[in-house]
């Protein structure tokens, strides 16, 4: 055996080398093994992650139809199965006269600009692209109803959501160094101790790294590591929003264009087993009630091989 050894790199919000190797070790018959009975972490096949938060979507919507009640939503990146949802509603003929839906994040400039929706690259912009422009005319919720953030409201976002009684659910995903939104880690527009970091809200961040580099491998961004592409910061809710949410569905199954590689295999164990702490933002998910989806791929043992070089 080598003797050789070495410390994580200082990009790396989270070095402790004996947590990094537990988790790393942590083998598919174990992941969802956890000493809190409320993080219900469940692994599901590849092709029933998309399906599973469609449904979750749309039965939401369309109860809040049936039963003539809001429903609040904190939503993530709007994926193109944003448009199966929309599908649906217009399929079922569903009013969404109900329906408030909170992006959670959206890019910004290096003076803290926020993206305009216009902006193509934006999350306001594929919010309107992939849902609501698709929704049938006489099925939309008023356009005011869909919210993005944007230079005006940042400093009154999480007091919109909590004016609506709270959101009823937030959707979330893992990036590649553990941020829950862009709540990034060990960001010093999110610091303080782990008690001060959980009643923190919505604010401007200066965006990781890792986020960089997994947001240049997006569509949007031309799928080709274009790291200059991807703008420096951006506006995020906080902690305070997702811990006041009422229900939560956390979703880990990202593949680098349908093949087996994964940046998201190993941080789906540390933020799911590693420790809580702001330096692993979506850790906090481990002390709340949250249905935890981890896809067949993302589950799968950590192995090295040499028959794939990237």
């Amino acid at each position: 055996m080598s003797n050789f050894n070495y410390n994580p790199s200082k990009w790396v919000p989270f070095r402790d080398k004996d947590v990094i190797e537990r988790v790393r070790k942590i083998k598919r018959e174990d992941i969802t093994k956890h000493s809190n009975p409320d993080f219900k972490i469940h692994v599901v096949k590849d092709s029933d992650i998309e399906f599973i938060w469609i449904t979750d979507m749309f039965f939401r919507i369309k109860a809040s139809d049936d039963e003539n009640k809001k429903v609040v939503m904190i939503t993530p990146q709007p994926a193109p199965c944003y448009q199966k949802v929309a599908y649906l509603i217009n399929k079922f003929k569903v009013n969404c006269r109900n329906l408030f839906t909170f992006n959670m994040d959206e890019y910004a400039n290096e003076d803290g600009n926020i993206a305009p929706e216009d902006w193509p690259q934006g999350f306001m912009y594929a919010m309107n692209n992939n849902f609501y422009n698709r929704i049938e005319e006489n099925l939309r919720p008023p356009k005011n109803q869909i919210v993005g953030f944007t230079d005006k409201n940042l400093r009154d976002y999480g007091k919109m959501i909590e004016d609506l009684g709270g959101a009823d659910v937030c959707y979330s995903g893992p990036g590649w160094a553990g941020h829950l939104a862009f709540i990034e880690p060990g960001s010093e527009e999110f610091a303080g101790t782990l008690e001060e970091w959980k009643r923190m809200g919505p604010r401007i961040v200066t965006l990781n790294p890792f986020t960089i580099a997994q947001n240049s491998l997006h569509g949007s961004f031309g799928m080709s590591g274009d790291i200059g592409y991807v703008p420096p910061k951006a506006a995020t809710i906080g902690p305070a929003q997702v811990i006041a949410t009422k229900n939560r569905l956390d979703w880990n199954y990202l593949t680098v264009g349908g093949t087996n590689i994964s940046w998201q295999r190993f941080i789906t164990r540390l933020v799911a087993h590693g420790p809580v702490t702001p330096l692993i933002p979506e850790s906090i998910l481990q002390t709340l009630e949250v249905d935890f989806y981890i896809s067949e791929s993302i589950a799968q043992d950590i192995e090295p091989t040499w028959e794939i070089a990237y």
